[in-house]
């Protein structure tokens, strides 16, 4: 029972810090508009802006879940809020955009929590529940709407550059309350004689984890990219204020994070295999519809032209948007759910990898969505792009797995990604 407690606590706790820290890293997709407009951004320069700590959050990604396969899950995850709090703070004083860029890189550390809670936590749990509890962690990605109810009240009463100091006082409570009351178990460390970091970094040559990391590229990279991109998306497409188009851009990320928890125990109870080519599918219907730019199409008749106009109201987008954030929700869950299976000795070094692959779609994307906004002057050229690249996931997936699998079975069987893998 004393085990039962401590597991329940760390979990807790890691899910907690986990949020504060997403909260933190999404914080530019608020405060990125006011800045915008103080400098005299384009829609590239930006996404740049707002991408840059989603780049250092990605690339720590790798190396922190290493050391905490290694070391102490709970020192590296504390060590990685205490790191962030002087930079959040420093964003107030930043006046030029390469100085929000540097700034940045550094608060996008708290981003890398990801690597370090999941296999904290993923230990402390059986195998069979192991699904649920990181779903339970993962939901933490809610930080992202968490942001959007916060940040827009605080600019709005004390303009943008309270949202800051509010936030590193966020982190430092937060960091105090998990080392208090979270947990060390010492079978958790694994042994640094018979484990070396050559050893670990093999599975960057294995090619499903490169397939899993194509995954989550989207299901997480792809919520990370219109978690910071919607709030202006909603402003400049529907002109709504920001208070207003924060509110309905919390519709895509609300449910992209609490819901994990429930992807996570579809995927302990139908399989990771199943719950994902499901993803993928819903994701390309909803992609497919929010690609379709506001059109006006003039048709001659015999009664002289006749104009219809094509195009989604702002309440059927959000509406969408909905179903699209509690897809990415299941798949992200469900990819880790993959990775806990097939990896447990490395799960940290796995999730890593994986959780970069995830975290450069997280920064890439947004980029590219500025870019073919100025080249072409299209906002639903963004989903147009992730349209294209869900396309990619369901053909790779079709090709090494669906043949092998029945997607309708109870419980995925075992062995089949890896039969699959040597057909």
């Amino acid at each position: 029972m004393a085990l039962e407690r401590k597991a329940v606590s760390v979990l807790i706790l890691s899910t907690l810090s986990f949020t504060t820290c997403f909260m933190v890293w999404m914080m530019f997709a608020v405060i990125g508009i006011p800045i915008k407009q103080q400098l005299g951004l384009n829609a590239t320069e930006f996404g740049l802006l707002t991408s840059m700590p989603v780049l250092s959050g990605s690339l720590l990604r790798v190396p922190l879940g290493m050391w905490t396969d290694r070391f102490r899950g709970r020192i590296v995850l504390m060590g990685t809020m205490v790191v962030t709090i002087v930079p959040i703070w420093l964003i107030t004083y930043a006046d030029q955009y390469w100085q929000f860029l540097v700034v940045g890189l550094f608060v996008g550390v708290a981003g890398a929590s990801f690597s370090v809670g999941t296999p904290y936590v993923a230990r402390w749990f059986p195998r069979e529940h192991q699904g649920f509890a990181m779903g339970i962690f993962g939901a933490g990605n809610a930080g992202a709407a968490l942001n959007k109810f916060i940040a827009p009240a605080i600019l709005v009463a004390f303009g943008w550059t309270m949202v800051p100091r509010v936030y590193a006082g966020v982190m430092l409570g937060t960091a105090i309350l998990f080392w208090l009351f979270s947990h060390h178990d010492e079978a958790h460390v694994a042994d640094a004689k018979s484990v070396t970091w050559r050893e670990q970094l093999v599975v960057l040559k294995d090619p499903t984890v490169l397939k899993y990391c194509q995954y989550y590229s989207i299901v997480f990279g792809g919520y990370v990219a219109l978690a910071l991109w919607m709030v202006q998306y909603y402003v400049g497409e529907f002109g709504l204020d920001i208070r207003f188009a924060a509110l309905l851009a919390a519709a895509f990320s609300l449910p992209g994070g609490v819901l994990r928890a429930v992807g996570g125990w579809l995927s302990d109870r139908y399989g990771a295999h199943s719950v994902t080519w499901w993803v993928m599918w819903v994701s390309w219907i909803c992609l497919f519809l929010l690609s379709y730019p506001q059109t006006d199409l003039t048709i001659s008749t015999a009664n002289g032209p006749l104009t219809f106009h094509l195009g989604l109201n702002v309440y059927l987008f959000t509406a969408l948007m909905f179903v699209l954030g509690v897809a990415f929700a299941f798949g992200k869950a469900s990819t880790f759910k993959y990775i806990a299976d097939e990896y447990p000795r490395n799960i940290g070094v796995v999730s890593g990898v994986v959780g970069l692959a995830g975290g450069m779609g997280g920064f890439l994307l947004p980029i590219m969505f500025g870019a073919l906004m100025d080249l072409t002057g299209i906002r639903s050229s963004a989903f147009m792009l992730m349209y294209g690249v869900v396309w990619v996931s369901l053909i790779w997936m079709y090709r090494s797995e669906y043949r092998n699998a029945d997607l309708l079975a109870p419980t995925a069987p075992k062995g089949s990604i890896k039969q699959s893998e040597t057909e």
